[in-house]
């Protein structure tokens, strides 16, 4: 990478991370459309274990607001998201990805902005851990449909429940990629490159977080989330 892709990179992690630190999602929404550009390769598996990263820190900060209850059901469903995703990997092309990314992006903008109200019950918990195992594995961006479910709810809790839910999910992931051969040393050094923003965006989370619930973070995520995504969608056809 040329150093101002570095940059690129260390910018657009730092912000992602952030904003996640911040709401408890949105990383992957806002790097993966980015860091794709300059190499492929950054998605899912780096974005998904530099995650990781993030959500153990999340979690231990927020740990005494986390539903417990919620991430059991929604893990059942992420398990099943996840093999679905491990077999889609294993027939769509690097091209079809990239546009899948894009589409998936989109998608999940909209699921945000539908103003339906989907309570944290049991069935619901499901259908929103399967979607979210789908577009997490496939594209990072396993986040909306989750946040979708607990949009409601007051801001530690939906950090820490989200951040718990991804931690879980993103083991799972990363040993799907593994296992189907999309995640291996070259992908680690990719993290490598994230990690630094990564740790500078939790802590910058810390002070950020106090506004989430003015309602300030989460227009910001869904406008650059959706641009990124048309971004990624036209490169495809010029």
């Amino acid at each position: 990478m040329s150093p101002g892709e570095i940059l690129t990179v260390v910018l657009t992690v730092l912000f992602g991370a952030t904003l996640q630190g911040s709401v408890g999602f949105g990383m992957g929404l806002i790097a993966s459309p980015i860091l794709i550009l300059i190499d492929p390769r950054f998605v899912p598996g780096p974005i998904l274990l530099s995650t990781t990263v993030l959500t153990v820190l999340l979690v231990y900060r927020e740990r005494t607001a986390i539903d417990f209850h919620g991430i059991q059901w929604a893990m059942v469903g992420r398990l099943v998201g996840t093999v679905l995703a491990s077999a889609i990997l294993l027939v769509v092309s690097a091209d079809q990805l990239v546009l899948l990314i894009g589409v998936f992006i989109l998608s999940a903008v909209g699921m945000s902005l539908s103003g339906f109200r989907f309570d944290p019950i049991r069935p619901v918990l499901v259908v929103a851990g399967m979607l979210s195992g789908l577009l997490g594995t496939i594209a990072s961006v396993g986040g909306p449909p989750m946040a979708l479910v607990y949009q409601h709810a007051a801001g530690a809790r939906i950090r820490s429940t989200m951040s718990g839910f991804f931690l879980l999910g993103t083991i799972l992931s990363l040993g799907a990629l593994w296992y189907v051969g999309r995640f291996g040393a070259y992908e680690i050094q990719l993290t490598l490159v994230m990690l630094p923003s990564v740790l500078t965006g939790f802590v910058l989370s810390k002070w950020t977080a106090v506004y989430v619930d003015r309602g300030y973070v989460r227009p910001a995520v869904l406008s650059v989330a959706a641009g990124a995504g048309l971004l990624v969608i036209i490169r495809q056809f010029v």
